[in-house]
């Protein structure tokens, strides 16, 4: 779209030869990528989707082993919260605790 652009400013400009436009279409075709350039372009892309695809994988594999592993944790203030009333209890039933 550039290349047109710029022919039209110059042809305004003055009086545009043959050879002048056909110098300026070839120059604009210069510029546009080859069938062999837009090829290895989409073999890239492709490969870096299979990169992508597989980074992605593992990660899920990853967090679905953080998931298992967090299934059976106890949180801090539930963990406070039961260690308060095993305190409680050993007071009222005047148990020395090993902890302390």
């Amino acid at each position: 779209m550039k290349a047109v652009v710029g022919i039209m400013k110059i042809m305004a400009k003055r009086k545009v030869t043959i050879e002048d436009l056909a110098r300026m279409v070839k120059r604009g075709f210069d510029e546009t990528a080859t069938k062999s350039e837009i090829k290895s372009l989409e073999e890239r892309i492709e490969s870096l989707g299979k990169w992508a695809t597989h980074r992605f994988n593992l990660i899920d594999i990853k967090l679905l082993t953080i998931d298992k592993k967090l299934r059976n944790v106890v949180y801090r203030p539930e963990f406070e919260s039961l260690e308060g009333r095993v305190k409680d209890l050993e007071d009222l039933l005047a148990v020395v605790s090993k902890r302390r």
